[in-house]
């Protein structure tokens, strides 16, 4: 059942699970807790498409490291931000779990072991098989370099662009064991008055109406920032917001951030673009990116950052006449359901014409234009516990506080990439592929990261919003546990890239998937044990009233 609370809203709701987010974590918790017999109420603080007073509630501050406006970074609607995603996925490599030691704050508390099961579900969810590196065709240059410096990882790509807007909820609709509220912003978790487990959440709507809801276990799947938000702003039992007993929630914000980390020169074009080139394989559409070997980060102290090498405008260029009525497209136009189906179609009209010409279009600017060989960086960042989501003094409509990010960059973000740029480098060299020359801004002395609006279509980073509620064992050290439950709140479950202590160089969709299934047949198992203390039962199939 939909019910859009700008409409008409119930005074109060009852079920197994409430979840809040409608994104991919939300969508795929609860139709995992459905399949395992719970009912499950799914609050959306957006409408099932983009209007700009939901937007709004998006507003807030930027401080430190400049950034996407935070109302542009991610889209309050049915589905979230992965109705205008790129499809781009890959899984995190085992070091990625491990604690480093010269990565301050590393380590998940279990090992790539304990998800590889639900990395197989969220790959079938997406429809996009896995890529086996030691199977997978390489390239012949590929093939070629060095597994003491660099390694082969591959994106695959989701092919379908709406996997979870509304148009494909009609399971979630139609199951009777399922409520979804639209235009329903959770202005706070309400905790027992001993501050034991949660009670019920207060949701308000567009008008100023609540919504009283009730559960025997909640589950944010809101957002790296918004997740934080929700915590924070809970503070009429805790003062400091729940889970926050450390100062730890919304501390730890991760993002991928974009750079150019160079060029390569020589007469070598047609190898470099042939093998980074997007291709086909088993009809799984796939792209190759290099990261540097497990052995390379050891002995260097190196993240796991990840580069393509990819035709560009120089430094001191500017967009194409095409480029910049694509970009317009992708970014200024609003991103409803109209705006979305013209992005899909730019969209798909750009892949065909990429996949019809291969590396021959990019291989021929190179050669009639004043164009770079570029090396396209997406970088893992180290965790910084000063890199932060904070409330501000504002208030959106709905009085939730807003917040401000203060993103901060380490020195060790800049090393890692230098270090990764230096081994393409002497790989280069050595195969006779021409001169890596990195980007100025590795060798600064000040180790200030420099994004390039020329580089990539989001310039500045992936709008992966990754670590404000990260998980760990000891609550000194996480807000929530390796199930995502939070240290010290039995009935309150964490979903999304916000439980991430470290983000690698992969996209984080699969991962996401793959901890809000495993969380979610957590809950479920939960449920079938004795009645917790102080929360109640409820029906079959929940109840509106």
């Amino acid at each position: 059942m939909l019910i859009d609370c700008a409409r008409v809203a119930p005074e109060a709701v009852t079920a197994d699970v409430a979840i809040v987010g409608s994104g991919a974590a939300g969508q795929a918790a609860a139709r995992r807790l459905l399949a395992r017999g719970c009912s499950v109420v799914l609050i959306e603080s957006g409408g099932i498409d983009h209007d700009e007073a939901a937007a709004d509630l998006n507003r807030g501050d930027i401080a430190g490291q400049p950034y996407h406006p935070l109302e542009h970074s991610r889209l309050r609607f049915f589905g979230g931000t992965t109705a205008i995603w790129g499809g781009r996925c890959a899984q995190l490599d085992a070091i990625d779990y491990q604690r480093r030691e010269w990565v301050p704050h590393s380590g998940w508390p279990f090992g790539p072991a304990e998800i590889q099961s639900y990395l197989v579900e969220a790959r079938a969810l997406l429809g996009v098989r896995d890529v086996d590196n030691a199977r997978v065709p390489r390239p012949p240059l590929l093939q070629r370099l060095s597994n003491e410096e660099l390694d082969v990882r591959w994106w695959s790509f989701d092919p379908a662009f709406d996997r979870f807007t509304i148009d494909r909820a009609g399971d979630l609709q139609s199951d009777p064991r399922c409520t979804l509220l639209v235009h329903a912003t959770v202005r706070e978790v309400m905790l027992a008055g001993d501050a034991s487990s949660v009670e019920r959440l207060e949701v308000r709507t567009a008008a100023g109406r609540s919504i009283d809801i009730r559960a025997r276990h909640y589950l944010l799947a809101a957002g790296g920032i918004e997740n934080p938000r929700i915590l924070l702003a809970s503070n009429s039992v805790t003062a400091n917001g729940i889970g926050n007993a450390y100062d730890l929630v919304g501390r730890y914000f991760l993002e991928h951030p974009h750079a150019r980390g160079g060029r390569v020169i020589g007469h070598a074009d047609w190898n470099w673009l042939s093998a980074f080139a997007k291709r086909r394989i088993n009809g799984i559409e796939v792209a190759p990116a290099l990261t540097p070997s497990e052995s390379l980060q050891k002995r260097e102290g190196l993240l796991n950052s990840s580069i393509a090498v990819a035709v560009r405008q120089p430094e001191s260029g500017s967009h194409s006449m095409a480029k910049r009525a694509y970009l317009h497209v992708k970014h200024r136009t609003a991103p409803n359901r109209r705006g979305r189906s013209l992005w899909r179609t730019t969209k798909r009209l750009v892949r065909n014409y990429t996949g019809l010409a291969g590396p021959l279009h990019p291989w021929l600017m190179k050669r009639l234009s004043n164009l770079d060989l570029a090396l396209v960086v997406r970088a893992e960042q180290a965790p910084n516990p000063d890199s932060r989501v904070k409330l501000n003094g504002d208030k959106d409509a709905t009085g939730m506080p807003r917040v401000t990010l203060d993103w901060r960059l380490s020195a060790i973000d800049v090393d890692s990439v230098a270090g990764l740029v230096s081994a393409l480098g002497r790989e280069s060299r050595r195969l006779g592929l021409g001169t890596v020359e990195p980007a100025s801004w590795l060798a600064a002395s000040e180790k200030r990261w420099a994004s390039d609006e020329l580089i990539s279509a989001h310039p500045i980073g992936g709008f992966h919003h990754m670590g404000t509620t990260r998980m760990a064992a000891d609550p000194r050290r996480g807000v929530t546990d390796g199930w995502g439950r939070v240290h010290g709140i039995p009935n309150l479950h964490i979903a999304g890239s916000s439980l991430f202590p470290t983000g690698g160089w992969a996209n984080p969709t699969l991962a996401i998937l793959a901890l809000a299934l495993r969380t979610a047949d957590r809950i479920a198992d939960d449920l079938r044990m004795p009645r917790m203390r102080g929360v109640g039962a409820m029906g079959a199939e929940g109840s509106v009233g």
